[in-house]
């Protein structure tokens, strides 16, 4: 029994971290419980601590058998979920596949600093060329193009994601997706085809739809 799931993520338009766990949950046929904590608002500080020491979002809540177990981090949540549903492919089935697929979503979790500071994930609104002239962020671009067409050519055949069908290394990426279309740099006709198509999958779009809303 999968018990109940309840899923704390933080404002729609701004959390990039909220939004990928809530897409593997999704992609995963999960039924589970969404509680927005506003960000950037008053009192959000105290509301994050309550759910856990960290006192960031997202945070996973995992009620069964009578036990209830927090799963912080976007990344954990992610991979706990792959547990959680095993045959849901989280993951690509191909050993290797997998392997470059997590050690893709890996790189998103740990690195890209200068583009994650300098275009903020803002899915309400366009700042065409904003932040792209700033220190490390054309590198961080290039490096995270080269690795979608790496990802695309060598295991993304038969679909238009990075593996082929949508995976949690899609999930990972989907908030880049969404600074490119806010940031607009120049990019690949691979990376337009792959933003092409990330924006238009559904659970994307479900969540972007919330967030231009304010939901």
């Amino acid at each position: 029994m999968t018990g109940r799931l309840t899923l704390y993520i933080g404002t729609k338009a701004w959390s990039s971290w909220s939004m990928r766990p809530w897409l593997a949950l999704k992609l995963a046929n999960a039924e589970f419980e969404e509680v927005l904590i506003p960000l950037r608002e008053h009192g959000t500080t105290p509301a994050l601590k309550k759910l856990h020491g960290a006192a960031k979002v997202p945070v996973l809540h995992h009620e069964v058998n009578g036990q209830n177990l927090t799963v912080w981090d976007s990344l954990a949540i992610c991979e706990y979920a792959n547990e959680l549903f095993p045959d849901a492919g989280l993951w690509p089935e191909d050993r290797e596949a997998r392997a470059h697929a997590r050690a893709a979503a890996a790189e998103m979790h740990s690195g890209f600093a200068p583009l994650r500071k300098n275009c903020p994930m803002d899915m309400a609104r366009e700042h065409p060329g904003r932040g792209l002239d700033a220190e490390g962020v054309a590198a961080d671009i290039a490096r995270i193009e080269a690795l979608w067409a790496e990802a695309r050519s060598a295991y993304g055949a038969g679909g238009r994601f990075l593996y082929g069908r949508p995976t949690i290394a899609d999930c990972m990426y989907a908030p880049v997706v969404s600074r490119f279309r806010t940031y607009q740099p120049e990019l690949s006709e691979t990376s337009l085809d792959y933003v092409a198509a990330v924006s238009d999958w559904i659970l994307y779009r479900t969540w972007e739809e919330a967030a231009v809303k304010g939901v």
